[in-house]
């Protein structure tokens, strides 16, 4: 369970980040995928802290782990921030 839910992670990483690069303009998208990512983060951590490890993947993993966390940070930022906001000062 460990290995597979890393390489699920792993390659959902690749593909969120990826298309996060060149989407950062579609909100609605944005948004989707941010939520789909906490999921992601929790199910990585659940399984992290309580599978069996194996020793070759448990760096990898933990660094896949907080890499989503900042990734999922990013998405909710770009998905919820106020475009073409003006400041009145």
């Amino acid at each position: 369970m460990f290995t597979t839910i890393f390489w699920i992670l792993a390659i959902w990483l690749v593909v969120n980040g990826v298309w996060t690069c060149f989407a950062t303009g579609n909100q609605e998208l944005m948004k989707w995928f941010g939520w789909i990512n906490v999921v992601a983060i929790i199910l990585g951590f659940w399984v992290f802290y309580g599978a069996a490890s194996v020793a070759v993947l448990a760096g990898w993993f933990t660094a896949v782990n907080w890499v989503n966390v900042v990734l999922a940070i990013i998405q909710f930022y770009l998905a919820y921030r106020k475009v073409g906001a003006t400041h009145n000062a």
